[in-house]
């Protein structure tokens, strides 16, 4: 089940206080470590409702507390005391994209059907940095190998989207085909 409006909440709260203190680059250092364990018996763990507050705590404690600052592990005391260890992922998630759009960081995800070359990366980030929209952004480009595409490059950012897929062009023929086929019957 989502908990998208308290990750929100709890994101937003850390957030302020990381700006506050002055740990901002500190506590999302924090959560990018957290995030990355990627241990799935850990992030079970976390989120169970069979394992008591007072225990994830101390596994979190155990596990973590030499490698973060006392405030990102005060605020996973709170998230655990509160009942709240189901929405942990979201609310990383969540202060992630309050740093990005702090520190005026895009998010772009280039789809390619094989790795793409350092030459397509350049090319791209070439484009981007020409983008009105994205004047005094910094870019961070995520990468994707989709083999489906057949060839070319998808670029999405937020709710913009390029195909350049071959994929695509198939399809677009394939309706042209379809159209001019009914076009022929009528006339």
């Amino acid at each position: 089940m989502r908990q998208t409006k308290v990750a929100q909440r709890y994101s937003k709260a850390l957030f302020d206080l990381a700006i506050e203190t002055g740990k901002l680059e500190e506590v999302k250092n924090d959560l990018d470590l957290i995030k990355g364990i990627g241990h799935k018996e850990l992030s079970i763990l976390l989120v169970s409702p069979v394992v008591s507050s007072e225990k994830k705590t101390a596994i979190f404690d155990a596990i973590f507390s030499k490698h973060v600052q006392p405030l990102t592990a005060s605020f996973f005391k709170l998230v655990f005391s509160k009942g709240r260890s189901v929405a942990v992922d979201e609310i990383i998630e969540a202060y992630a994209d309050k740093y990005r759009e702090h520190k005026g960081i895009k998010v772009v995800e280039l789809t390619t059907a094989i790795a793409a070359t350092d030459e397509v990366r350049n090319a791209v980030n070439q484009q981007l940095k020409n983008n009105k929209f994205l004047q005094g952004k910094t870019i961070e480009l995520r990468e994707k190998v989709d083999s489906s595409i057949i060839g070319g490059l998808i670029v999405q950012m937020d709710d913009k989207l390029f195909d350049a897929s071959i994929k695509h062009d198939l399809q677009h023929i394939k309706r042209q085909f379809i159209k001019n086929m009914y076009v022929s019957e009528l006339g």
